[in-house]
C-alpha cells in the first residue's frame, strides 16, 4: 500500500515537491558551502563598532573579526577522502579560531574571571590541536612560550629532548583521557 494512498493527490504533489527543493537545497549546500557571513541577514560583529559607545572596544573587535574571518576560511578544505585528516584539516582551523578569540580577549579584556578561562581555552585548545595531529600521524612544531604570557621564555629550548618528551607526555594523557 502506498504511504501516502489516503491523502488526497494535492497533499501528495506538495509533499512531493517539497522533499525536492530540501533535497535541491541539501545538495546545492554540500556543493558549495555557506559560511556563516554569507547568510542572508547576518551581519558581521563589528558593524556595531561604528556606534560612538563602543568605539573603545574597536581592537578587540577588529581582532575577533579577523579571527572569525581567517578561521571561516581556513576551515574551507578540498576533501581528500580520508575522512580523518579532513576533519583534522578543518578542526584545527576551527581550535586556532578559538585561541586567537581568547587572545584577543587577553589583550583587551578586564574581567578577571573571563581572562583566566581565555587562558584555558588557549590551552586546552592547544593541546587539541596537537592530539588530532598525533592521532593523524602529524609531527608536532617544536614547543614554543605560551602565547598567553608574551616575552615568556620556555621552560626548554624548543625541540629538545625533554620538551618534545614532556609534551608527548602531555599529549598521550590527553588522548587517554579522552577516551
Amino acid at each position: 500500500m502506498d504511504l501516502f494512498s489516503h491523502f488526497p493527490s494535492r497533499r501528495r504533489a506538495i509533499a512531493l515537491a517539497a522533499t525536492v527543493s530540501v533535497a535541491a537545497a541539501s545538495f546545492a549546500l554540500a556543493q558549495h558551502p555557506m559560511r556563516a557571513d554569507q547568510v542572508r541577514g547576518a551581519k558581521p560583529v563589528q558593524s556595531v563598532a561604528d556606534r560612538p559607545d563602543v568605539s573603545a572596544e574597536q581592537p578587540f573587535l577588529a581582532e575577533n573579526d579577523a579571527a572569525m574571518t581567517r578561521m571561516m576560511s581556513d576551515m574551507t578544505i578540498k576533501p581528500t577522502g580520508d575522512i580523518d585528516r579532513d576533519f583534522v584539516a578543518m578542526m584545527v582551523p576551527h581550535h586556532q579560531g578559538a585561541i586567537d578569540m581568547a587572545q584577543a580577549v587577553l589583550r583587551h579584556g578586564h574581567n578577571e574571571q573571563l581572562r583566566r578561562l581565555a587562558q584555558e581555552i588557549v590551552v586546552t585548545q592547544q593541546q587539541e590541536i596537537a592530539a588530532m595531529r598525533l592521532a593523524v600521524g602529524e609531527t608536532l612544531p617544536p614547543s614554543v612560550a605560551s602565547p598567553t604570557q608574551p616575552g615568556a621564555a620556555p621552560a626548554s629550548q624548543p625541540g629538545s629532548a625533554s620538551s618534545s618528551a614532556s609534551l608527548h607526555d602531555a599529549m598521550s594523557r590527553h588522548l587517554m583521557n579522552m577516551k
